[in-house]
């Protein structure tokens, strides 16, 4: 008992077991991801010319129904999502934190007025209304279905967060319609996608030159173990079991070299 206790303290402890960066990009222009994923088959098309490939996805199928499954409960204060909405306060100063570059007065109501932002893998909407309440006009997107109409019937509720474009989408489909944005956020998803360079290349590339890409996600430590996984899922019951994935998790030092890849300078 003495040792469940200890552990839904660390638990409930905002980002006790989150390794969490900010992250800038170096030079945009190294980077043309439609370009540079325009692979060709070697069977011609009936033009003559050689058929595209689809670039790669990062989306995670198994990972996807995991999610769907749950989506009703985003907003249940007291269900899977409990940690999300415990850590919800200290993700918003950590947002105005990584977009302090911008020079807004943080000290403002709406900090964020005539940035744009766009939060990937938005869930339900928990940190996309947030943010837009915080003055930035918001793009949220997910590419579970249910996750995007219940963010958007919540959003429904609220005159400010009902200006949220939601969309069901992915990353790497937004670069290909060439959308830009101040701040990329993607807090938490890292961990639960299939190609984690690939999702980091489409975020860098979603970036505007001096922009800010903001991430967070759970780092491989015994303490994220025993806190997010066998704690939260386990002992708790606050996530389903296998939510989470032991080895889907990123040690700081892997999470540095796959942004530097993305062209992506940590700050």
């Amino acid at each position: 008992m003495a040792m469940t206790w200890k552990l839904l303290k660390q638990l409930r402890a905002p980002y006790t077991a989150t390794s969490t960066s900010l992250c800038r990009i170096v030079n945009p222009g190294l980077l043309n991801f439609h370009n540079a994923n325009r692979l060709f088959s070697a069977a011609p098309s009936a033009s003559g010319e050689p058929p595209l490939i689809p670039p790669p996805s990062s989306l995670n199928q198994s990972e996807l129904a995991k999610f769907s499954a749950i989506a009703e409960t985003w907003w249940d204060y007291e269900g899977p999502f409990k940690p999300l909405h415990a850590m919800n306060p200290t993700r918003r100063l950590h947002s105005l934190h990584a977009v302090s570059s911008f020079r807004r007065d943080p000290l403002s109501a709406t900090p964020f007025e005539g940035l744009k932002f766009i939060d990937v893998g938005c869930g339900g909407g928990i940190l996309s209304e947030p943010l837009a309440r915080m003055g930035a006009t918001v793009t949220g997107v997910d590419a579970v279905e249910k996750n995007i109409k219940i963010a958007r019937l919540h959003a429904d509720l609220d005159p400010v967060a009902s200006r949220i474009e939601y969309h069901c989408t992915t990353a790497e489909k937004l670069v290909e319609e060439k959308k830009s944005f101040d701040a990329v956020f993607a807090l938490e998803v890292i961990e639960h996608v299939a190609n984690s360079t690939e999702f980091c290349t489409s975020l860098s590339a979603l970036t505007v030159t001096d922009g800010a890409t903001v991430m967070s996600t759970i780092n491989r430590s015994m303490r994220a173990y025993a806190t997010a996984i066998i704690a939260a899922e386990y002992l708790l019951h606050w996530l389903p079991k296998g939510t989470h994935q032991w080895s889907s998790f990123l040690t700081p030092e892997e999470l540095v070299l796959i942004l530097e890849r993305a062209s992506i300078s940590i700050k």
